[in-house]
């Protein structure tokens, strides 16, 4: 039996100790990549669309729902999930709560540009006291080298000989405090 004091300390969320996977997508449509572009007043960053996976929700399953509420985009407008990426993340972050380690899983679809063209522009996530809207923008994917990505996939996406390219790897470099800074 554990004393008081080290179940205490147990229960302490301490950084890293829990696991949360994220499920992200790089829809292509042609050589353009859609990134959700988030303008903050200390800084401006791009994501792939996607989310957390809840508890007992399948990776795919939580990939589709996040892709309906961020894009609008349903299953069967899009070619089959591949996954394309895992990224390791153990990277402190402001405030108060611990961070967590999260696993990115980044999946590769691909549209059709008339599909394109009825996917939503703008995506609403919620924050504290409301929502904050990103940009959904089409960037051609060879130009990402340089963008403020997070995860920090930009010179990986740039890399890719194709949108369509296969891969030999799918594990990218972890991202940690001594190679990212948290803005």
């Amino acid at each position: 039996m554990a004393s008081s004091s080290t179940g205490a300390r147990d229960s302490a969320a301490l950084p890293f100790t829990r696991i949360k996977v994220r499920v992200g997508a790089l829809v292509f449509c042609g050589d353009e990549v859609a990134l959700i572009r988030r303008d903050r007043p200390e800084s401006t960053h791009f994501t792939p669309p996607g989310g957390n996976v809840e508890h007992g929700e399948g990776l795919l399953v939580a990939l589709r729902r996040e892709l309906t509420e961020e894009l609008d985009l349903a299953p069967s407008q899009a070619t089959r999930p591949e996954l394309l990426w895992v990224i390791d993340q153990m990277v402190s972050r402001p405030g108060t709560t611990p961070p967590p380690r999260k696993l990115h899983l980044i999946y590769r679809l691909h549209v059709t540009p008339e599909v394109r063209a009825a996917l939503a522009t703008e995506e609403y996530d919620e924050v504290p006291g409301g929502h904050e809207i990103g940009l959904i923008q089409w960037i051609d994917y060879r130009t990402t080298a340089d963008l403020p990505i997070f995860p920090p996939i930009g010179t990986a996406l740039a890399a890719l000989p194709s949108p369509s390219a296969a891969l030999t790897d799918a594990t990218l470099p972890a991202v940690t405090d001594d190679n990212y800074t948290w803005v």
